[in-house]
Formats: structure tokens, C-alpha cells, sequence
């Protein structure tokens, strides 16, 4: 079924909640193992329709924000999901106090009763208000970034449009785009400052009704983080500003001297080269072409997957008027099937969606045949392994997207992968010094941000740009207001991406056959754990990091980039 075709449905709400409480009596009452468990699967069918609905309310919301139906079915599903989660609380609470959960423990994974464990602490119903309100301040954000209308050079452009303009190869027009674009956020600073103002509050509010001392155990716990806690990612932090940041300072430098200045402002970062960043040829159609041909050569799985992904219209990727930011994978239980949203720009960005977000939709596919809603998706750094994984296994097929600019591409892919590190630590450092202190308001934390960025990436100059200068930048990042804590996962999964390119680079076979392994394992085992399956290393551990960083490193310097 294509999905324009796929039927939504709103969900009864109280349905769902009496047929699931029914169920639970059900498996209270039963006499054997066996019922137990017939029982909980049943209960798991009744999960998958509701999130199968809200996902696709949320897919063809963000496709257009501006659409009245599907923004109030969105809104629907804000205020029903708090709801809806205090009957699947019971239902956790019910599994983990049976007198049989060690024979459970025999035919269900281990980690769905750890996730139920977990999960069980981030939720009562004293919180269902607050849960609600969280959901719709979050949507308030989606909704102000997706109205961005910047006129630039008489075009009027969304955010995703001016892509172009950011990286151009003019120094003037780089610097007018990056004005436009930070204007729109800096003319809407009291909003999107009202809107974080809100949500930190009020997830403060939510951590001490739940008896945290503030929100960074909750958030832990929200993203089911089973087998590290804040110490371990600070250790990685450090580690980060050990062996990272100088290697990345190093490549600032020298990219400085590659484009011809003396020193590099904010609008020059991601301008790597003199000659302008590779771009690749063609149309969307000739790009997912080029596509095809590839995962049809990588493998017969993702020959035929990326072949279903086409037939049933589950990607959309050009960006337009109305359409939320960014990029994402999500999954469509009712169709056993993932679905791709972008903005296609015409940047390199292009095809490096079609590598990572088909990282994520071919992994749940390969883990489609776990029955617990839980197992779908991995823990969100987990998650990312696959994605920026499949950004350097897919290293071979470049020449299909960008010809003779591909050894032009690999270089700034891989630069661009390991200067993102300290960005992305910085983030999470942000966030950490943020919900310790919640009381902080809009100025000082944009000077939190400001501190924080010097550390991790002194380079950066902002010039005359008074928004930027004083700590501004970290609100074009949705991931701070959407799902908080939700952007070291990048950077762990990055450590292990560099790992996986090494190991193609030794193996493709032995490399490939592993990677599969992790996919169909999918979220029954917790981050460190996938990382073992996939003969990986452990990336808390500070050595680690600076052996793939050295190899990195190594890799970057064999490309001559005097010719780029």
C-alpha cells in the first residue's frame, strides 16, 4: 500500500484504555506462563495501532504544518499520549509484580522488563497536566521554525532553503544568507526564548513531582539509558576536549588557509573549499536513482528494501513551504514499514539523508519481526549507529552522486564528521548546565552557551553579529526543545561510525555481516551490549577514542586537499 493510500484513523482513547485494562486482568488472572505471555503480546497490538495512527498524524503534519486537519490531530495526540501512558504504566507494574516474571524472563527479552523498570520512573499521574503542556510548547517550536518565511534577494525562502546560500562560494552572499537566516530566529528571540523558559520550568516541575532532584536523571530515564548515567558522559566529554577539539581546531586552520583568508569567520565553517562545496548532480529523481543502483549493489536486503521504500512512497524529501525542518526516520507499525523525511536543498546534504536516514529505516525494517513496541527502535545512540554507519558504508557508490567531485566529498564528509564532535558535546553540556540550574534566565544561558562554545570550539568568530556573539546559536537546534538530552548520542554514535569505516576499510564481509547482526538485534539489547554484537568498541573508554581519532586523523591528512 503506497501511503497516500494508508487510512487514518483517531483513535479512541478510552477504547484502547478499556480493552488494554481487560487484557491486564487477563494476564492477573491467568494460571499459566504460557497465558501470561499470549496475553502480553495481545496488549502490544493494541499499542501498535495507537502509535501507528500518531505516526502517521505526525508524518503528514510535518510534510505541511500548515495542513488544519493534521494540526489538530496533532494536537489530539499531545494531549491523549500522557493519557494513554497511565494505563500502560499498570500494564509495566503488572508484568514486573508477577509471581511468574522469571519464567517471562524465558520467552521475552531481558531488556523489556529493564525498559519497563526504567520507564515506570518517568511516569505518574500527577504529571499528566505538565506531560500535556510539555507536548504542546514542543509543537509551538516545531510550528515557529516551520513559519520562517526570509526573504533573501527578493526570494522569499523556508530555513532548509537557504542551505545553499550558507555554503556559497561568495564570501558576501555567505555572510548575507547567514545574517537572513539567524535574523528570523533573532527577530523571534523573545518567543523561542518564552517557549524554552516554559519547558525547562515546567520539566523541572515534572522532575520533582517525580522525586528527582531535577530533570537530567528523569531525562536519562526518558531515553531509556539503561547502562551509563551523567558521569560516564562526562568522562566522554573530557576525553572529547583531550583528543578531539585539538585535532579539530588543526582542521579549522587549515581550511582557512585552503579558502584563501586569514581567519575564518562564523560564515566560513562550512565553506570547505575555494573551488565551493561538492554538490551533487541531478534532479531528486536522478539522486534516488543513483540511490537504487547503489543499495541494489550493497546488498540484496537493501536492494529490495530501498526498491519497497520507492513503490510505497515511504520517503519525502524536498523541501518546501510549510514543511518542518530537518530530517527523520520513523516507523509505521500497522505496515511493518520506516518512513524518510527531508529537505532536499541541493547541498551535499542531499545524499548524505539518503545514507543516514536509510541507516535508521533499514534497521528497523531488519527488526521488524520483535513483537514489543519497545524493540522497534534502539536507545537513540544505539539508533545512530546505523545511521552514521550507513553514511561511510555507502563510501563506494559516491562517484554515482557526485562524479569527479567524490574524493572532493569523502575528505569534507569525513572532516565534517569529526569537527561536528565538540559541537555536538557542547549541546549536551549546555543542557546538563541548564536543568541544574533552571532558574537561569534567557540572557545568562545564552552566555552559558557562549562559554561553553569557546571551550569546545575556540575558532568560532562572530563578528558584528550581536545575536550569535552573545550566545544565540543554540536555538536553530530543535533537539534541545523536542527531546532533551538527545544530541550526545550523535557523538557516541560517531566514535563507533569511525570504527565501522575502518573495519569496511579491513573487511567488507566480516564488517557487513555484523552490521546486520546489530540491525536484527534492534532495541533488544541496550547500547553497550549492541556495540559487542557488532564487535565494537566502547567509546567511554578514553583510549578508545584516541586510537579511532589518531586513525581518523591519519585518513583525513592521506587526501591531498591542495587539489580540492
Amino acid at each position: 500500500m503506497k501511503f497516500s493510500e494508508i487510512k487514518y484513523i483517531r483513535p479512541d482513547v478510552e477504547m484502547i484504555d478499556k480493552e488494554i485494562s481487560t487484557l491486564i486482568d487477563a494476564f492477573e488472572n491467568a494460571k499459566t506462563v504460557g497465558e501470561k505471555h499470549k496475553f502480553i503480546s495481545e496488549i502490544n497490538e493494541k499499542r501498535k495501532f495507537y502509535d501507528t495512527m500518531q505516526n502517521i498524524c505526525y508524518i503528514r503534519h510535518s510534510v505541511d504544518t500548515t495542513d488544519e486537519f493534521y494540526d489538530k490531530e496533532n494536537d489530539f495526540f499531545n494531549e491523549s499520549g500522557p493519557l494513554l501512558f497511565s494505563v500502560i504504566k499498570r500494564f509495566y507494574e503488572t508484568v514486573l509484580n508477577c509471581e511468574m516474571i522469571e519464567e517471562l524472563k524465558k520467552l521475552r527479552p531481558v531488556h523489556f522488563f529493564d525498559l519497563a523498570r526504567v520507564s515506570l520512573k518517568t511516569f505518574n499521574d500527577e504529571v499528566i497536566e505538565d506531560m500535556q503542556k510539555e507536548n504542546q510548547l514542543v509543537s509551538e517550536y516545531d510550528k515557529l521554525i516551520a513559519s520562517a518565511k526570509i526573504m533573501f534577494r527578493d526570494t522569499e525562502l523556508t530555513m532548509a532553503q537557504m542551505g545553499p546560500y550558507l555554503t556559497d562560494k561568495d564570501r558576501d552572499t555567505r555572510k548575507e544568507a547567514h545574517e537572513a537566516y539567524f535574523g528570523f530566529i533573532s527577530a523571534n528571540e523573545s518567543e523561542f526564548d518564552r517557549i524554552y523558559d516554559e519547558l525547562v520550568h515546567l520539566r523541572h516541575k515534572i522532575a520533582k513531582k517525580l522525586g528527582y532532584e531535577n530533570f537530567i536523571d528523569l531525562a536519562y530515564e526518558r531515553m531509556g539509558r539503561t547502562d551509563y548515567k551523567a558521569k560516564d558522559v562526562a568522562v566522554f566529554r573530557e576525553a572529547v576536549l583531550k583528543h578531539i577539539t585539538p585535532v579539530s581546531n588543526l582542521l579549522m586552520e587549515k581550511q582557512s588557509k585552503r579558502i584563501g583568508i586569514d581567519h575564518l569567520m562564523y560564515f566560513d565553517n562550512k565553506f570547505t573549499f575555494k573551488s565551493g562545496n561538492p554538490k551533487p548532480y541531478g534532479s531528486e529523481k536522478e539522486i534516488v536513482n543513483s540511490a537504487r543502483q547503489m543499495y541494489k549493489e550493497l546488498s540484496e536486503e537493501t536492494h529490495l528494501f530501498f526498491d519497497s521504500m520507492i513503490d510505497e512512497e515511504l520517503m519525502d524529501l524536498t523541501a518546501k513551504k510549510g514543511k518542518s525542518a530537518g530530517g527523520y526516520c520513523t516507523y509505521i507499525h500497522g505496515e511493518k514499514m520506516p518512513f524518510i523525511f527531508s529537505n532536499f536543498n541541493g547541498t551535499y546534504g542531499d545524499v548524505t539523508v539518503l545514507t543516514h536516514e536509510f541507516g535508521h529505516a533499514f534497521q528497523v525494517y531488519s527488526g521488524r519481526h520483535h513483537e514489543e513496541p519497545e524493540f522497534v527502535w534502539p536507545t537513540t545512540e544505539a539508533a545512530e549507529i546505523f545511521s552514521m554507519g550507513m553514511e561511510f558504508i555507502t563510501w563506494p557508490w559516491m562517484d554515482l552522486f557526485f562524479g569527479d567531485q567524490t574524493e572532493k566529498f569523502k575528505f569534507m564528509h569525513m572532516q565534517n564528521n569529526l569537527t561536528f564532535i565538540p559541537y555536538g558535546v557542547s549541546v549536551d553540556e549546555f543542557q546538563h548546565v541548564i536543568y541544574e540550574n533552571p532558574d537561569l534566565t534567557p540572557k545568562e544561558r545564552k552566555r552559558v552557551w557562549r562559554d561553553i562554545e569557546k571551550k569546545y570550539m575556540p575558532y568560532l568568530d562572530y563578528g558584528d553579529n550581536k545575536f550569535l556573539a552573545e550566545g544565540g546559536f543554540w536555538q536553530k537546534q530543535g533537539h534541545i526543545y523536542q527531546v532533551p538530552f538527545y544530541y550526545i548520542d550523535y557523538t557516541l554514535a560517531q566514535i563507533a561510525a569511525f570504527e565501522i569505516y575502518n573495519r569496511f576499510e579491513e573487511d567488507r564481509k566480516k564488517a557487513w555481516e555484523d552490521y546486520m547482526k546489530m540491525c536484527e538485534v534492534s532495541g533488544s539489547q541496550p547500547f553497550t551490549q549492541i556495540l559487542k554484537m557488532g564487535h565494537l568498541s566502547n567509546p567511554f573508554d578514553v583510549e578508545v577514542i584516541k586510537e579511532i581519532i589518531s586513525k581518523v586523523e591519519m585518513t583525513i591528512n592521506a587526501f591531498d586537499d591542495s587539489q580540492f
